[in-house]
C-alpha cells in the first residue's frame, strides 16, 4: 500500500517526520518497506499568463506569444493549437531543465527569437496529455514556481498491509492507524449530495440472483456528466498512490477505492440493454471480454455483473469493454458492492486477474461501508464531470452480512497473556481510538463491538492483540519466564528408535523422511494379494492429488520410490531407512490401527569405488545389518524363516522374520518384476520390522551374566552332509536341542556344493566349541561329547559325515 503523507494529512494531522511514522507504523505492525520521496523532473518552470496570441509571419503551424511571468514579459514561438490570450500556462525560462535533460535555450525559429518554451503535462511528465498546452487553474500567480503552485512534491511510505488488515489497504484506514498511535483526532470527508427530482428506482432496476456470492449491491445513477481529464490534485494523489489517472469518472472511482477501500465501478449506462443490472453465477465456459481487451472463457460459479442480455463485468474483478465510459458517456451507473471474499480470491486466481479490487474484496471489505463510497463517489462525480445525481439510490441485500459483536474482554485476562499489566483507563483509550464501542459488563470485564471495517477481530484474543501493539510492543518489561525443572521422562520406544537410528547411520545408512500419505496403486505396483490387509486404506478427504489420496499401510513403496529418484541422478550405490508409521483402516473401530515401523533398503555396492571393491551387497549384507541391530538391542531369540510369500520379493532370496515364534517382520531381494516396474539396473534388498512387537520384546527381556571361564576352550569342526532345502537354523537348533553343558557354541563355516557332494545335497560345515568352568578339558572328554553330538546329528537329520 502506497500511502501519500500529502494525501494523509487530509484525515489527520502528521507532525512526525516520514522517519519517525514509519518506526511508529512498523512498531504497530504495519512494516513500512521504503520511503519514497517524489520531487519533480523539472527545475526552472513558473506559472505564467498569455497576454496575446499572434500569427507567425513565416510559419503557418507557428504562433507569437507574448507572456509573463508577473515580472517580466517574454516573446514565446509555440506551436500549440489550444492557447488564446489569458490563458495561464507553464512556463518553462532560459536556463530551465525540463525531463529528458533538456536546458531550454533562447532560439531563433523561423525569424522571430523565444525567450522559452510552454509546456505540456506530458513533456513535464507531471500527466499523459500531449494534445496541447498545459491549462493551469486562472486562480493561480504568475511567476510562482510550478512545482509549489501544483504541490507536486510528496513523500511516499510503502506499507506491507499482512493479509488480515484489509482495513488499511485504504488511506482512510492508515489514518485510523495514525490517529490512534499519536493521539490525534481524525477527519473524515464530508458528503453531501445534492440530488434531482428524477429517481433512480424509475430509470433502473437491481436483481441479485445469487445471493451467497453477493450479499450487497448499491447503485446510484449520474446524469449529463462531461468526461475530461481530472484536475492536477487528483493526478497527484492518484499517481502517489500508483495508478495511472485516465479520465474523471474512472479516477474517481480509483480515487474513493483509495480513500475508503471500497471498490466501484462506472458503467456507461446507454450501453446497458434493458437498463438493468442482473448479479449471476456464469455458465460453463461462458465468454467475456474485459476491459483489457482480452477474451476469457469462464469456469461455472465465476460470479458476473449482467444487463438484461449480457454480462458487462466480471463481479469484482474487472468491468467489461462493453460498458466502459467513453469520451461520449453521459450516464453513469455507479456501483458499489460488497462480494463474498473466497468466490473473489477463487476466480480472480483462476482467470490470472489479480486486480486493485480483487485484491481488497478477496480480503474482505467493510459491509456497511458501501453505501458512504457510493455516495462520496456520487458527490466527486458531480462536482468533477458536471452531472447531476439522480434521487435515491438502489441498495439490495437480500443476505445480512454478520459482523462481530459483543466480544468479551477481560483485563485479567490481558495481563496473562501480555505478561505485564496495562491500566484500564489505557485499554478504554486504545480501544476508543481504534472505533471500538465498548460496554462495561461486571468488574474488569466489557463487551466490546469492533467497528464493521474490522473483519479481523472476532475473538478476545484478537483485541488482547490490538491493546498490545497500540500500547507498545517496546513498553513491555523483558522478564525471564519461570521454568520447573522436571526429570526428562524416558520413552522406551523412543529410546529404542534412538539406538536404532544410531546403528544404522554408524553402519553407512542414510534416515529419510517420506510422506505418510501415498497413492492406492501401490497395493497394485507391489502385486499385494486382493485379501492383503495393506490394501485396507484409509482415505483423504481433501487430498493434494490422486498420488496423495491415502495414508499408507506398508513403507516399502516410499523406499523404492525415493531409490528411483536417486538412481535418475545417478546415484545407485544406497543404503537408506526409515523410522515412520503405517495406517489401516479398521471398519468396525471408530480410529484407524497405527503401527510404528522401521524399514531399510540397499543396493549397489558394499564399499566406495577407491577401494578397488567390485563386491555388490546381497542378501547377506542386509541380514547381517538385521541381526547387527538385534544384538545392540539384547535380542537373541529372533529367527530367519525362508518360507515368505511376499509378493515384491524374490522367491528363495527372501524370508519372514520371527521372534518367539511370532512375525516381526520381512527382508529379501526385490522379485524381478517389480525391479522392471521401477526400471532399476541393481539388485534392491529392502526390509520393513514391526517396532511395536520389538519395543515389547526388548521391554521383556532380561540380560543374564556368568563368569567368564579361566580355562582354554576346545574345537572340532565336522563337514556334514544334508538335503539341499536344510536351513542352517534347524541344523543349528539340532544340536543345541541336545542340551550338552560343555558345548559352549556352534557355527556354521562353510557351505558347499558342487564336485564331489551328490546332485540335491550340499555340505555344511559347522565348528564346535567346548569349554567346562573348572577345569581343563582332556581331549579324550572333548573327543567322547563331540563324537556324540555327531552321531545324534547325524541320526536326526537325516546326515552324512563328509
Amino acid at each position: 500500500m502506497l500511502v501519500s503523507l500529502k494525501w494523509l494529512k487530509d484525515y489527520v494531522d502528521v507532525e512526525l517526520t516520514a522517519e519517525q511514522l514509519a518506526q511508529k507504523l512498523t512498531m504497530a505492525g504495519l512494516e513500512v518497506e521504503e520511503i519514497k520521496n517524489i520531487s519533480p523532473k523539472f527545475s526552472g518552470v513558473v506559472v505564467a499568463k498569455i497576454l496575446s496570441v499572434k500569427p507567425h509571419p513565416s510559419a503557418d503551424r507557428l504562433s507569437l506569444c507574448d507572456v509573463s511571468d508577473g515580472t517580466e514579459k517574454y516573446k514565446i514561438v509555440c506551436g500549440a493549437k489550444n492557447i488564446s490570450g489569458g490563458n495561464i500556462v507553464p512556463l518553462a525560462k532560459v536556463g530551465a531543465v525540463i525531463p529528458g535533460g533538456y536546458t531550454i535555450k533562447s532560439a531563433v525559429l523561423r525569424g522571430e527569437k523565444s525567450e522559452g518554451m510552454l509546456c505540456s503535462e506530458a513533456e513535464l511528465e507531471i500527466g499523459d496529455d500531449e494534445s496541447g498546452i498545459m491549462q493551469l487553474p486562472v486562480n493561480l500567480k504568475p511567476g510562482l514556481p510550478l512545482e509549489k503552485a501544483l504541490n507536486i512534491g510528496d513523500t511516499v511510505l510503502d506499507i506491507n498491509v499482512t493479509p488480515n488488515r484489509s482495513d488499511c489497504l485504504s488511506m482512510i484506514g492508515i489514518a485510523r492507524e495514525v490517529a490512534a498511535i499519536t493521539g490525534k483526532k481524525m477527519r473524515l470527508p464530508a458528503v453531501k449530495i445534492k440530488e434531482k427530482a428524477e429517481d433512480i428506482k424509475s430509470l433502473t432496476s437491481v436483481k441479485i440472483i445469487d445471493s451467497d456470492l453477493c450479499p450487497r449491491y448499491t447503485a446510484r445513477m449520474i446524469k449529463n456528466v462531461k468526461i475530461a481529464s481530472s484536475p492536477i490534485w487528483m493526478k497527484n494523489r492518484l499517481e502517489a498512490a500508483g495508478l495511472r489517472s485516465i479520465n474523471n469518472i474512472v479516477d474517481v472511482t480509483n480515487f474513493v477505492m483509495l480513500e475508503t477501500g471500497q471498490p466501484l465501478h462506472a458503467f456507461d449506462f446507454h450501453f446497458l440493454e434493458k437498463g438493468k443490472i442482473v448479479v449471476r453465477k456464469s455458465r460453463d465456459n461462458e465468454e467475456f471480454i474485459s476491459l483489457d481487451g482480452k477474451s476469457r472463457r469462464l469456469p461455472a460459479d465465476t460470479l458476473l455483473i449482467c444487463d438484461g442480455v449480457k454480462p458487462v463485468a466480471i463481479g469484482g474483478i474487472m468491468g467489461g469493454l462493453n460498458s466502459e465510459v467513453k469520451e461520449d458517456t453521459q450516464i453513469i451507473l455507479l456501483e458499489s458492492a460488497y462480494f463474498n471474499p473466497s468466490s473473489i480470491r477463487r476466480s480472480s486466481r483462476f482467470l490470472a486477474m489479480s486486480t486493485d479490487a480483487a485484491f481488497r474484496f478477496e480480503r474482505g471489505i467493510d459491509p456497511e461501508g458501501v453505501v458512504k463510497a457510493l455516495n462520496r463517489a456520487a458527490q466527486l462525480i458531480a462536482d468533477l464531470a458536471g452531472g447531476s445525481i439522480c434521487k435515491n439510490y438502489i441498495d439490495e441485500y437480500p443476505r445480512k452480512i454478520s459482523t462481530a459483536k459483543n466480544i468479551p474482554l477481560r483485563l485479567e485476562q490481558i495481563h496473562r497473556i501480555i505478561g505485564t499489566e496495562i491500566k484500564e483507563k489505557n485499554v478504554v483509550r486504545i480501544l476508543i481510538g481504534i472505533g471500538m464501542i465498548l460496554k462495561p459488563k461486571g468488574k474488569g470485564v466489557y463487551l466490546v463491538t469492533p467497528p464493521t471495517c474490522r473483519v479481523d477481530i472476532t475473538r478476545e484474543i484478537d483485541l488482547i492483540e490490538e491493546i498490545i501493539r497500540l500500547y507498545g510492543y517496546d513498553r513491555v518489561p523483558v522478564t525471564l519466564p519461570s521454568v520447573f525443572m522436571t526429570e526428562m521422562e524416558v520413552i522406551p520406544r523412543l529410546e529404542m528408535e534412538e539406538k536404532i537410528r544410531q546403528l544404522l547411520v554408524g553402519s553407512g545408512f542414510t534416515e529419510i523422511v517420506n510422506y505418510s500419505f501415498g497413492t492406492p496403486l501401490i497395493a497394485d505396483i507391489l502385486s499385494l494379494p486382493n485379501n492383503d490387509e495393506r490394501r485396507n486404506f484409509i482415505s483423504i478427504n481433501n487430498p493434494l492429488g490422486e498420488e496423495l489420496s491415502t495414508m499408507r499401510t506398508t513403507m516399502i513403496h516410499g523406499l523404492l520410490d525415493t531409490a528411483k529418484k536417486n538412481a535418475n541422478n545417478g546415484s545407485y550405490d544406497l543404503r537408506i531407512f526409515e523410522i515412520g508409521r503405517v495406517f489401516f483402516n479398521r471398519k468396525k473401530e471408530e480410529l484407524p490401527e497405527e503401527r510404528n515401523m522401521l524399514a531399510g533398503l540397499i543396493t549397489g555396492k558394499i564399499t566406495d569405488d577407491f577401494w578397488n571393491s567390485n563386491r555388490n551387497v546381497n542378501f547377506y549384507t542386509l541380514k547381517g545389518c538385521l541381526e547387527n541391530i538385534f544384538y545392540c538391542l539384547k535380542i537373541n531369540n529372533c529367527r530367519y524363516i525362508s518360507t515368505s510369500n511376499e509378493s515384491f520379493l524374490h522367491p528363495g532370496k527372501a524370508c519372514k522374520i520371527l521372534l518367539a515364534e511370532r512375525q516381526i517382520g520381512i527382508a529379501g531381494e526385490v522379485h524381478p518384476d517389480i525391479n522392471e516396474k521401477f526400471d532399476f539396473k541393481n539388485n534392491i534388498y529392502i526390509f520393513e520390522i514391526n517396532m511395536d512387537i520389538l519395543n515389547t520384546a526388548c521391554r521383556d527381556s532380561k540380560i543374564l551374566y556368568h563368569e567368564l571361564s579361566k580355562f582354554p576352550s576346545a574345537t572340532r569342526d565336522a563337514a556334514f552332509v544334508v538335503a539341499d532345502l536344510m536351513e542352517a537354523e534347524k541344523m543349528i537348533n539340532i544340536i543345541l536341542e541336545q542340551k550338552e553343558d560343555l558345548l559352549e557354541n556352534v557355527s556354521i563355516f562353510d557351505v558347499y556344493k558342487g564336485k564331489g557332494i551328490p546332485e540335491g545335497t550340499k555340505s555344511m560345515g559347522l565348528r564346535f566349541s567346548y569349554r567346562a568352568p573348572d577345569r581343563t578339558l582332556t581331549d579324550a572328554e572333548v573327543s567322547a561329547i563331540h563324537d556324540r553330538i555327531v552321531q545324534k546329528t547325524v541320526n536326526v537329520a537325516g546326515a552324512k559325515i563328509r
